[in-house]
């Protein structure tokens, strides 16, 4: 089935009760055992399974192409599960350019535990390759990243990975299934933060794991299950619900993204645009390779003059909420620097935008006339 489809189909939940068409939501914590004390519908107590949560592991396990889905509380969280995969002493290669707060969970969290990490720019194979150690035991890989729209070859990555005993996992949360599927090209383990593209709304935590390897998974399971960072039935109807409408969201933002870059690139008050869309981007042949019908809905640039007028530009769109997270039916814009802090990458002229499904001309004209307001 065509992804349109998939979508509505995976999450269907029959209602053998009442025949509800949307999916009742099951808030019960236990579940009730028969006179010989097995459980004849296969669950026991929420936190190693419930049906809300079983439906949502199924359906993203299915649109990324995998075995094996595991849901959690926050993409955070999703992370940490990974991350307990290791031991002491393990060492993980992830680029310059990673989400800050996983790389401070690495480092602040997973770092007192022995964990050890190096960064390089991921960019290039021959660095991922010149960092691998007979410790290594996982590449963190995200692409596009995190704020810059940095793209990683994930076949390449994941070929180095395998060839020295590690797993190559990849956070792609920005792409999505629906223009990226990392397990076709070698990765072991996809990570989404489902609060994002997924939920699609902006009222919902979440977090995501997909495998193929069934050991892999059965460790995962057991992790999940007694770490017990699982999101609650209600948490788990909404993200399976966002399922439904995330092909023609994800298709709608990433259009809009694609002729906002092409804008702002020809924006005289523009220094530079991120977006693999454009053949202005170093990597945009990758991204052909790699991404599919389009290249996502996330962008960041520039403005010329430095951080001031960069920041004076957030503050004065109209359309454009200055909030921090992304992937939702709204436009957001924040300036990166200030929310990740003096460790942060981003340059301080630059801002990221999460680009919604308003009409691309009304976003176009707010961002117009925020830059000559803060002129």
């Amino acid at each position: 089935m065509r992804p349109e489809t998939l979508a509505l189909r995976i999450t269907h939940l029959p209602d053998e009760n009442a025949g509800a068409v949307a999916a009742p939501i099951y808030l019960s914590t236990t579940f009730e055992r028969a006179e010989d004390g097995t459980y004849p519908k296969g669950f026991a107590y929420s936190r190693a399974d419930n049906p809300n949560r079983q439906l949502l592991e199924k359906s993203i396990a299915a649109l990324e192409g995998g075995n094996h889905g595991f849901a959690f509380a926050s993409g955070l969280a999703a992370i940490a599960a990974v991350l307990q995969l290791l031991r002491p002493g393990d060492h993980v290669v992830l680029g310059r350019d990673t989400y800050f707060a996983a790389t401070a969970l690495m480092q602040d969290v997973f770092g007192p535990w022995g964990l050890q990490i190096t960064r390089v720019d991921m960019t290039d194979p021959a660095q991922v390759q010149a960092a691998m150690r007979p410790e290594t035991r996982l590449v963190w890989v995200e692409t596009p990243s995190n704020p810059l729209l940095t793209l990683t070859d994930i076949a390449a990555v994941a070929d180095i990975a395998h060839r020295n005993g590690a797993w190559c996992a990849v956070d792609n949360t920005w792409a999505t299934p629906m223009h990226q599927k990392p397990l076709a090209f070698g990765a072991d383990i996809v990570q989404h933060a489902t609060t994002k593209y997924f939920g699609g709304h902006s009222d919902v935590l979440g977090g995501a794991l997909v495998v193929n390897n069934p050991e892999l998974a059965e460790r995962l399971r057991k992790i999940q299950t007694l770490g017990g960072a699982v999101p609650s039935p209600f948490e788990c109807w909404l993200v399976t619900r966002g399922i439904k409408t995330l092909p023609l969201r994800v298709k709608t933002q990433s259009e809009n993204a694609w002729q906002l870059a092409r804008f702002l690139a020809a924006h005289p008050k523009v220094e530079a645009v991120h977006y693999p869309g454009l053949e202005t981007h170093p990597q945009h042949e990758l991204a052909r390779r790699q991404m599919s019908g389009g290249y996502g809905g996330m962008l960041s640039f520039l403005v010329k003059g430095g951080e001031k007028e960069a920041r004076h530009v957030a503050n004065r769109t109209q359309l454009f909420m200055q909030a921090t997270s992304l992937g939702g039916v709204e436009s957001l814009i924040e300036h990166r620097r200030s929310v990740e802090g003096p460790t942060s990458n981003a340059p301080g002229n630059l801002l990221r935008v999460s680009v919604g499904i308003e009409h691309i001309e009304d976003l176009k004209a707010d961002l117009d006339a925020s830059f000559f307001d803060a002129s």
